[in-house]
């Protein structure tokens, strides 16, 4: 534990959302819900807008639609946000060497690291340049949390949320956790907290005059150790710059349950070649192949092969994963599939099963990286590559980007009965106009995202603030969160 507020905790706000309004002008100050939009929809991210609606992350997106039906829905764009998130976390580098990010939009900095003198002030002024150079760089906010400990930062930066700036006063601790669920402590998931509950055991207060030992008896001396400490304020878990992947794995969850085997063994193909790529991408290699099936009752199960060294070809990770499927019973139907590569290395050992494989599978993997373009770009979706000899069926996608060589840059509203609308607007322009198209328009064209800038003459989205004075800070147990 620190004796000053140098352990910074960023969080972005409503992140996915808000890249969304800042890159659609005619979406700013407006519900807008990020997620997959199939009958089995989950939303990933709520505006602000529509969270006064009662939508939330993990909600079904058809009970959002129940709550806010005016909303925009629409389907992620990773590229545009792992582009922002790029931006940010230069700033963060920027600040200090040690920089551990938790996702694209959340990040540990130690600015003790970085030279940042070591009081409050000088952590807070850290903070608050922080969060304007934040929307300079991409016109999104950021809620800022300072505290000595990675526990009381994070807390912090939720108590600040949106679009501020909280520290935690180091003595001010347990006076602040104490009425707190929980579930605020790291490491109190669902199981835990049920545990917990069934010993009258509720708010952090109850679990210090629990004690350690009745915590060690209850959960086990390594959990229940660490969860009396953490509930006193205490947590010395450093920030750590670089966190080692254990595994690369991808998936999906089908709109409809897949009872056609054959359908059930192209997809498992189709995520082999994905996760590949991400493996290549991210310059490893990996030894376990694993795949995850789960059925039509929700029943889900993984089986795993370990190969006699890692791999990145894309033909061995594809033929592992066809030999697991071979030990699975998919009668009944399939709603989720999912292939992984665990124990990642960063070399690759020559596999005889590589070099047996790769002729025979060379045209196959061209045809499925073909399919995985479109599937990207939103034009087949989960259906893959289009049947031999038919045209690709144009799909586009509620949200992503398309150009049209006389009306520019614009993003599909919706698309149905042969015809997909589109609104032409780009960041930092004024709402755009909305045109419809036949879906199969040639010269409307799939598009990669216009980047966010905080330019002269761009308007950033307007952030959305507690009911508190406008920039207000909030420190120690005072603050609270919307």
């Amino acid at each position: 534990m620190r004796d000053a507020p140098t352990i910074l905790h960023l969080d972005m706000d409503a992140f996915f959302a808000a890249a969304e309004q800042a890159a659609k002008p005619s979406l700013r100050g407006k519900p807008v819900v990020v997620g997959g939009l199939g009958p089995r929809g989950v939303v990933s991210t709520a505006s602000y807008e529509a969270r006064g609606f009662g939508v939330h992350s993990a909600m079904s997106t058809a009970q959002a639609r129940r709550l806010c039906p005016n909303a925009a829905y629409l389907t992620p764009r990773f590229s545009l946000y792992r582009q922002v998130s790029d931006a940010v976390m230069e700033l963060l580098h920027a600040l200090s060497p040690l920089v551990e990010p938790l996702s694209l939009d959340e990040a540990f900095v130690d600015l003790e690291a970085g030279g940042i003198e070591a009081g409050e002030e000088a952590a807070r002024r850290a903070g608050e340049k922080l969060r304007r150079d934040i929307r300079a760089a991409t016109t999104l906010t950021g809620s800022v949390g300072l505290a000595g400990s990675k526990m009381l930062a994070k807390i912090a930066s939720e108590q600040a949320k949106p679009d501020g700036l909280a520290v935690i006063r180091p003595g001010t601790e347990r006076r602040l956790l104490g009425p707190m669920p929980a579930r605020i402590l790291p490491g109190v998931g669902p199981a835990t907290a049920e545990h917990l509950r069934r010993a009258g055991i509720h708010t952090v207060a109850e679990i210090a005059e629990a004690g350690e030992g009745e915590l060690v008896r209850l959960l086990g001396k390594a959990h229940g150790t660490s969860l009396h400490a953490m509930s006193t304020g205490h947590d010395d878990r450093p920030v750590v710059a670089e966190r080692d992947a254990k595994s690369v794995s991808v998936e999906d969850t089908f709109d409809v349950d897949l009872h056609d085997r054959v359908r059930v063994r192209a997809e498992v193909g189709r995520l082999a070649d994905r996760c590949v790529k991400r493996l290549r991408s991210a310059g490893r290699s990996g030894r376990t192949v694993v795949l995850k099936v789960r059925r039509y009752d929700f029943s889900t199960l993984t089986r795993s092969e370990t190969l006699r060294g890692p791999t990145d070809e894309p033909a061995v990770v594809r033929e592992a994963a066809d030999r697991l499927l071979d030990g699975v019973d998919t009668t009944g139907g399939i709603r989720l599939l999912g292939v992984g590569v665990s124990g990642l290395a960063d070399f690759t050992q020559e596999d005889l099963f590589a070099q047996a494989a790769s002729e025979n599978a060379e045209r196959a993997e061209s045809g499925s990286l073909e399919a995985e373009a479109l599937d990207v770009a939103g034009v087949t979706g989960s259906q893959g590559a289009p049947a031999a000899g038919r045209p690709a069926v144009r799909r586009w996608l509620p949200g992503h980007d398309v150009r049209h060589p006389e009306h520019g840059a614009g993003w599909v509203q919706g698309s149905g009965v042969g015809k997909v609308t589109v609104r032409f607007e780009r960041p930092g322009s004024a709402p755009g106009r909305v045109r419809t198209f036949p879906v199969d328009d040639p010269d409307l064209q799939p598009s990669e995202p216009l980047p966010l800038t905080g330019g002269a003459g761009q308007s950033p989205a307007p952030a959305i603030r507690p009911k508190s004075s406008p920039g207000a800070e909030r420190s120690g147990a005072a603050a609270s969160r919307p």
